[in-house]
């Protein structure tokens, strides 16, 4: 039915896999133990690479949400500012 090659291929596959599980479990470890500097400093990395590459596309939507936070600011400080 089976030969032994396609047993000892499917041994490797196996054993293959479990090492990759291994390696998953690391990695999640040393991304739940990463500090809050180290992430920062890994995002502002992506974010310098994307920006290089041309690949932030300004999203106008998001333009049109912070001017309307400003604005609603500036009314918020106004309103206090008469307190």
């Amino acid at each position: 039915m089976w030969d032994n090659q396609t047993v000892s291929s499917r041994n490797d596959i196996k054993e293959y896999q479990a090492r990759w599980v291994e390696v998953e479990k690391i990695q999640a470890e040393e991304r739940r133990s990463a500090s809050f500097e180290l992430r920062w400093r890994q995002l502002n990395a992506v974010y310098r690479l994307a920006k290089g590459l041309g690949w932030l596309i300004p999203d106008p939507s998001e333009t049109a949400i912070y001017e309307r936070w400003a604005k609603l600011k500036k009314i918020h400080e106004h309103q206090t500012s008469r307190v």
